[in-house]
């Protein structure tokens, strides 16, 4: 009991001087900014920094205005079918990494895999405008599948994370057994696997939708005329003038954030 009594406390990063301020510090910097821009998306004024009173106005205006419901449209019809490609692949891939021994050349597969979270957004916009653009010199063809694919590649990382990891955690005693009562491969995955593999693919399906919904770079770069989505739209309109209607959109695109990003987090932690 004495020995125990000197030994030394293990580090802790709370102990430290200091700490808590600046944790609250961190905390100011990082939400202060988004709650100021949520509070004036309620402002009656056409001014983003002088409160003039509370009004729905700038919510109306966005609701009333055709071209962000075209733009807000052209998005969730991007992102959902983004997400479906980038879900699927990544199920894929997780049931290869997983469901198989050590090969020569996992590293590599890891790395490809995840090769949009290691290079940067720039590079990659660069790229598939690049590759985009010999295809479309030789089809003639300048659609929204260009923009879907350019999402869902971006976008498999995201859900392939999730996936891997609740595959790695789920126990194969119950597919082993599967498989000693003759159940195809295929069976065994769709009475077994998939069941148990169901959380981790809604959470991947989830974030890898939030990220697409969001994103601004690469879509900015592989887009054509006419086919701007709701965060290119809003940063076309941030160059000409900004009006808290702009500020209403955001809060409107965060809150759609938090509350999939919330239940990404609960599937998780119930996995």
């Amino acid at each position: 009991m004495a020995d125990a009594a000197r030994s030394p406390k293990a580090f802790s990063l709370k102990r430290q001087p200091g700490f808590s301020s600046l944790a609250i510090a961190c905390f100011l910097m990082l939400y202060a900014p988004i709650v100021v821009l949520v509070l004036y998306s309620f402002n009656a004024g056409t001014s983003i920094a002088i409160w003039e009173g509370f009004s729905w106005r700038w919510y109306e205006a966005a609701w009333q205005n055709e071209q962000i419901k075209d733009a807000a449209t052209r998005s969730l019809i991007v992102a959902a079918c983004a997400t479906t490609v980038a879900t699927t692949v990544a199920t894929l891939a997780g049931l290869a990494t997983t469901r198989t021994g050590k090969f020569r050349g996992q590293t590599a597969v890891f790395a490809i895999i995840n090769q949009p979270l290691m290079v940067p957004e720039i590079v990659t916009a660069v790229a598939l405008l690049i590759f985009f653009a010999i295809i479309k010199v030789a089809t003639g063809y300048t659609g929204l599948v260009y923009l879907i694919a350019a999402h869902a590649a971006f976008c498999i990382p995201f859900a392939y994370l999730p996936i891997r990891a609740r595959l790695e955690g789920m126990d194969l005693t119950l597919e082993h057994a599967a498989a000693d009562l003759y159940a195809t491969p295929w069976k065994t995955f769709r009475r077994v696997t998939l069941p148990l593999l169901w959380p981790g693919i809604l959470a991947g399906a989830m974030l890898a939708f939030v990220i697409s919904l969001d994103d601004v770079v690469i879509t900015e770069f592989v887009k054509t005329a006419g086919q701007d989505t709701l965060p290119t739209y809003m940063l076309g309109q941030l160059r000409r003038v900004v009006t808290p209607e702009i500020n209403a959109i955001s809060t409107v695109f965060l809150a759609i954030s938090v509350v999939l990003v919330c239940i990404f987090f609960f599937l998780n932690r119930k996995g």
